[in-house]
């Protein structure tokens, strides 16, 4: 039984969603979203959208709890959007932005600048005494999360004294150096 396929999703005020028998589409403030799906049925139903299985195969149960989430990410990333938060740590590590281009300085030879496409909105924020952040804001959770993802791989933080870029919150695992 598919836990998360059975809750219902709640359509917040000013999302339209359009069902055709392949494809969701999800509009809001923020933009418009659409993804195909196979294997599940969607109605709406006052105000909610409720998905249910054709049967109880092991691929229909995984596929009913996944089209669930991919929509319920939709509904969401439309009405209110999503912010992931990176923090450069390294001295002289730096970022800036210059409209849809990245520009960062993670103490390689050169700088390396990353193009971002028109979706994805990026916010630079360098104070005196603290790390760097960038800001990324999106109604699309994917593409933010492949976006953040390439950012850090560029830099990932490594074990020893904690330098790269890693995500706002997320705990780095320590190494000890060398024992004496």
């Amino acid at each position: 039984m598919s836990r998360i396929g059975n809750n219902p999703i709640a359509l917040p005020e000013g999302v339209t969603v359009d069902i055709q028998p392949d494809v969701i589409t999800v509009k809001g403030k923020l933009g418009e979203l659409s993804q195909p799906y196979d294997s599940v049925s969607i109605a709406q139903e006052d105000g909610q959208l409720v998905f249910s299985r054709p049967s109880e195969s092991k691929s229909h149960k995984a596929k009913h709890g996944l089209y669930r989430a991919l929509v319920a990410n939709m509904v969401q990333g439309v009405s209110a959007g999503f912010t992931k938060e990176l923090e450069l740590v390294g001295v002289g590590y730096r970022a800036s932005n210059q409209g849809q281009k990245l520009d960062l300085a993670l103490g390689f030879s050169h700088n390396i600048v990353f193009e971002l496409p028109n979706e994805v909105k990026v916010e630079t924020v360098s104070e005196k005494g603290k790390n760097p952040i960038i800001k990324l804001s999106s109604h699309d959770n994917q593409l933010i999360g492949s976006i953040a993802a390439k950012i850090r791989s560029f830099r990932k933080p490594e074990p020893y004294k904690g330098k790269g870029v890693k995500f706002v919150g997320e705990e780095i695992r320590r190494k000890a150096g060398k024992s004496a």
